[in-house]
C-alpha cells in the first residue's frame, strides 16, 4: 500500500465534544455510562450517549455528529477546497439489527446540508460497520495517488441507542446488564479523519502503511471452535501489504467492547501470529469510555493513535489497529509515527 497520512482528527464522543478533549477522557478511562430511557432485565439500560443542545434522535441526530466532527477537521485545513475533498462516509452494515433507515445517501446529503458544503464527486458511503475504516483508507488511497486529489476526509457515526437495535441484542444476551456481565455498554459517536499522501508534508507524520481483510468463520453466534483465523489472516495480510512484522509495531488499537469473546480472540491471534516474544503489547480499547460506537471506532482509533504520537504518550511508533463485524468480516491496520523530512 502506498502510504497515506493521518493529518488531522475531529470527535464527537460521549466524553468530549472535540478530538483534544475526547483523546485526553479516553487516556484517563473515563466512562460516563448512565441510565437510558431503555430498560434491559428489568432494570434501566446503562449507556454512553452524546448530549446536544437542542436534544435530536434517529439519523437528524448523526447527520449533527458527523458534521460537528467534520468542521473540527476541515478548521485545521483553511486552505483546503472542499470541492476537491471526496468524502467517505461510514455506516452501520445493512443487516445490523434495528439499522435506522436513510443512512446512505439520504445521511450524505443531509450532511452536507448541515455544513452547507458540496463535497468531491467521488465521495461515497461506506455500510460496513466496524471494518469499514479499511475500506475507506483503500479508496483514499486510490484518490490521493491515482486521482491525484490532495485530501480526502473520512468520517463514521453510529449508534447502537436505538430501541429495536437494543431489543435485538438484549434478546441474543449481549448487553451489559446487572444479570448478564458479558456484554458491551451501548453508545454512539462521530470521528472524522484528514488523510492524504505520504511523506507530503515536512512535518512529522502518521502514516498508514498496509491494510488487510479476512473472514472469520467461527462467529460469536457459531458453534465452530474459535481459533481466530480470520484475525490472524487480517493481520498477516496487513504485514504483506504494509512490508512490515510485527517487531514494528509497539501496541494495538481495537474496537472490543467488553464481550469476553472479542478479548479471547485478541489474545488468540497474536498467539499464533507472533513467532518473537514482545515485553510489551499493550491492547488499547477506546470502547472502555465511550461504548459501543459501531462504524465510529475506527476514525475514532486512529483518531487516539494520531494524538498519542502527537503528544508522546504512545509507547511506541508502530500501531497494530483490528476490528471485527458480528458477520465475521475482520480489518487489520499496521501504522507508523514517521519523523518529518529535513528542511
Amino acid at each position: 500500500m502506498r502510504p497515506v497520512a493521518i493529518l488531522a482528527s475531529g470527535m464527537v464522543t460521549p466524553v468530549g465534544l472535540d478530538s483534544p478533549s475526547s483523546c485526553a477522557a479516553i487516556r484517563c478511562g473515563i466512562n460516563p455510562a448512565s441510565e437510558t430511557r431503555f430498560m434491559a432485565d428489568g432494570d434501566w439500560l446503562v449507556g454512553c450517549s452524546v448530549p446536544l443542545d437542542p436534544p435530536l434522535r434517529g439519523s437528524p441526530k448523526l447527520a449533527r455528529l458527523a458534521s460537528i466532527a467534520i468542521a473540527e477537521v476541515l478548521r485545521q485545513f483553511p486552505a483546503g477546497k472542499p470541492a476537491e475533498t471526496p468524502l467517505i462516509l461510514l455506516v452501520p452494515e445493512k443487516d445490523r439489527p434495528g439499522r435506522l433507515s436513510g443512512l446512505d445517501r439520504e445521511l450524505f446529503e443531509s450532511i452536507e446540508k448541515e455544513l452547507k458544503i458540496k463535497f468531491h464527486q467521488k465521495s461515497g458511503v461506506i455500510s460496513a460497520g466496524w471494518v469499514g475504516i479499511a475500506y475507506a483508507l483503500k479508496s483514499a488511497e486510490t484518490f490521493l495517488y491515482e486521482s491525484r486529489l490532495p485530501q480526502c476526509v473520512i468520517v463514521g457515526t453510529d449508534t447502537y441507542l436505538v430501541g429495536p437495535t437494543l431489543a435485538a441484542y438484549g434478546e441474543g444476551r449481549r448487553l451489559l446488564t446487572g444479570e448478564n456481565s458479558n456484554g458491551f455498554i451501548p453508545g454512539e459517536a462521530s470521528a472524522a479523519i484528514m488523510v492524504g499522501p505520504g511523506g507530503a508534508s515536512k512535518a512529522p507524520e502518521l502514516l498508514c502503511l498496509g491494510v488487510g481483510v479476512a473472514q472469520e468463520k467461527a462467529t460469536l453466534e457459531s458453534e465452530e471452535p474459535l481459533r481466530a483465523d480470520g484475525l490472524v489472516a487480517a493481520f498477516r495480510s496487513a504485514m504483506a501489504d504494509s512490508s512490515r512484522t510485527f517487531d514494528d509495531v509497539d501496541y494495538r488499537l481495537t474496537d472490543v467492547c467488553g464481550e469476553q469473546y472479542g478479548f479471547k480472540e485478541a489474545v488468540l491471534a497474536i498467539g499464533r501470529a507472533i513467532r518473537k516474544v514482545k515485553p510489551a503489547f499493550d491492547l488499547w480499547h477506546p470502547a472502555e469510555s465511550i461504548g459501543q460506537v459501531g462504524a465510529a471506532i475506527g476514525p475514532v482509533a486512529l483518531g487516539v493513535a494520531l494524538s498519542a504520537a502527537r503528544m508522546g504518550y504512545a509507547p511506541g511508533r508502530g500501531v497494530l489497529c483490528h476490528f471485527g463485524n458480528d458477520d465475521g468480516a475482520r480489518a487489520a491496520l499496521v501504522l507508523r509515527w514517521q519523523d518529518g523530512k529535513a528542511a
